[in-house]
């Protein structure tokens, strides 16, 4: 509805112009905001039976390879949604994590925009039809290369904080609605109709939690992180480990080099998983 109030707005404006132009008057030209920049992260999966040991670590081999320390660093994370998944089926995921030795918990409030046959300006000017450009450097945009396929992520992030929770908790669920509610922008809120976000929020429920942990090194000198995800298998029986190494930059021209070089070194070395990551689809499919 209000994405149809919008446009109807912006044909009133449109129909104005001419009409003023036909008086002979000439308006002051309108200039619509130029499109998010974008910087990159480069998204592998590495093969869990290659690269991880008995205990589900990186092994010695791997960690060797990009200098790694054996210290990790823990990730508890777990996304907000309606039984129905009424919110990510809208293309959003509002996501708290609490990250080892950090204070606050981390919100964060991401829409995601397929991108068609690798064209990153489609779904950049899509994303600003939407409100998404450069004007509002409140969120920032990333574009999310796979290994076949990319996707752009808009992403505002903010902090909170609950007393009562120590170590990697994350807080029960209705203080995390509380935390996620407060702190909503109002691009999530007002997405569908005033107050949408907030009113999906407070009847959500955790899909998650998953305790991830990462590990940093380097390759190819850039800072690489592989992260070990324990998710729950499709059957619930068990679990899967998800394995994924990825890397950042602000170049174009540089992700797309060195993520297929990266891909050549993980089958160089019998590591690489020929797939594209698919964490938050799993956990939203499987919690």
């Amino acid at each position: 509805m209000l994405k149809r109030l919008i446009g109807a707005a912006a044909l009133a404006v449109a129909i104005g112009a001419t009409l003023v132009a036909g008086t002979g008057v000439h308006p002051t030209p309108a200039f619509a905001a130029s499109n998010m920049v974008p910087d990159y992260e480069v998204k592998l999966m590495m093969n869990p039976s290659a690269v991880l040991g008995s205990d589900f670590k990186l092994t010695s081999t791997v960690l060797n390879a990009f200098s790694m320390p054996t210290t990790v660093t823990k990730l508890n994370v777990a996304f907000l949604d309606t039984n129905a998944k009424d919110i990510y089926g809208n293309g959003w995921s509002p996501r708290i994590r609490k990250i080892e030795n950090e204070n606050d918990f981390e919100l964060t409030y991401k829409k995601r925009y397929p991108i068609t046959n690798g064209d990153i300006n489609a779904a950049l000017t899509q994303a600003n039809s939407e409100g998404f450009d450069s004007s509002d450097t409140n969120y920032s945009a990333q574009v999310e290369w796979g290994y076949q396929n990319k996707t752009l992520s808009i992403t505002r992030k903010k902090s909170g904080s609950k007393s009562g929770y120590s170590g990697m908790d994350l807080p029960s669920i209705s203080d995390a609605r509380s935390l996620m509610i407060n702190n909503a922008p109002d691009k999530f809120n007002d997405w569908l109709y005033s107050d949408w976000g907030t009113t999906k929020l407070q009847s959500s429920r955790y899909f998650g939690p998953v305790l991830a942990k990462r590990s940093t090194g380097t390759w190819s000198g850039m800072t690489l992180d592989i992260e070990v995800w324990p998710i729950k298998n499709a059957a619930s029986t068990g679990t899967e480990y998800i394995v994924e190494a990825s890397f950042k930059t602000t170049s174009q021209s540089t992700a797309s080099t060195k993520q297929a070089e990266l891909i050549g070194f993980l089958q160089s070395k019998g590591w690489f998983l020929a797939q594209d990551s698919l964490k938050t689809q799993l956990i939203m499919d499987r919690y």
